[in-house]
């Protein structure tokens, strides 16, 4: 039996009300509709339809099959549809969200390429770490450090990136350089990271030779941008755990010194995630698709010391 062509005979016959009419629709003979929903009744042991000389009622397990099998045939036309166009040039506004460090260092310096190769897509970005109500703010994709809290989006995992515990020479000068992890609760400062939507702080998880140790560091500041985290960091407000790739330019400046090298930071996971209800749509597909290329290029041909 074609279960998919014995359900659209099947839901035909209730919009139509009759097999007749459900025939004529389909382009079907009429006894290949009746002889297609016998088939899909005697597969699922349930009678779905009442039929009398004068119309057809359905049953209580036809109406909720009925339910059930409009939504996955709008499903697969949908699908159908989105690859049927993947050839034609998609168009219009894309809305995407992203931390201002991912935003600055790798997809802006690349937008130019992908206007190049999509010049109809028009991007709005949001910057910054802030909690986003995808579906209220109309967001179609992200790129955000860590696993999503949402579980209904769509996550896919893209790359990582290693960390690499950082102070300014100043804050060393005046207090010291930490030769343990657990020095960060009760001797020195942390700039801390705090998550916007419950106001709790970032642990700082380390580990060495098989020993773990998570770290809830004392702070003078904390904050939710990883610009600003930088920042701080820079200015000497206390000892941070950051992105080698964040970190580069000022560890060969000198403007930060590595600390607790032997220690190792739990590398950060970076995650391209979007709404289940957009992962269709030909101008989201495309730029995920360009956005995974990318970080994933990046990530390889940055040099070791900034990975």
């Amino acid at each position: 039996m074609d279960q998919l062509s014995a359900m659209r005979a099947f839901v035909r016959v209730v919009e139509t009300g009759n097999f007749t009419r459900a025939a004529e629709a389909l382009s079907l003979p009429k006894a290949t509709v009746t002889n297609l929903i016998q088939g899909l009744e005697a597969h699922l042991h349930t009678k779905l339809l009442n039929r009398t000389t004068r119309r057809v009622m359905v049953t209580t397990d036809g109406a909720l099959y009925y339910e059930r099998a409009t939504q996955i045939i709008a499903q697969l036309d949908e699908l159908d549809t989105s690859l049927s166009n993947s050839q034609m040039a998609p168009s219009g506004r894309l809305r995407v969200e992203m931390a201002g460090a991912f935003a600055d260092w790798i997809v802006i310096p690349a937008l130019h390429d992908f206007h190049a190769r999509f010049p109809e897509i028009r991007i709005d970005l949001g910057v910054g770490d802030r909690p986003v109500d995808y579906l209220a703010e109309n967001v179609d994709c992200a790129l955000r450090g860590g696993v999503p809290a949402d579980q209904s989006l769509i996550a896919r995992r893209v790359s990582e990136l290693s960390m690499i515990t950082c102070a300014a020479p100043g804050y060393l000068e005046r207090h010291g350089t930490p030769q343990h992890p657990l020095e960060l609760e009760d001797r020195h400062h942390c700039v801390s990271y705090f998550m916007a939507q419950n106001n709790r702080t970032m642990a700082f998880d380390f580990e060495r030779d098989g020993e773990k140790i998570e770290v809830n560091g004392r702070y003078l500041v904390a904050v939710n941008d990883a610009r600003s985290y930088l920042t701080a960091a820079l200015n000497g407000l206390g000892i941070s755990p950051l992105p080698h790739f964040m970190a580069a330019e000022a560890l060969a400046k000198g403007d930060l010194v590595r600390v607790l090298p032997e220690w190792r930071t739990e590398p950060i996971a970076l995650y391209v995630v979007y709404p289940p209800n957009r992962h269709l749509s030909n101008k989201v597909r495309v730029f995920v698709d360009w956005l995974v290329r990318l970080v994933t290029n990046w990530q390889l041909n940055l040099p070791p010391g900034r990975r």
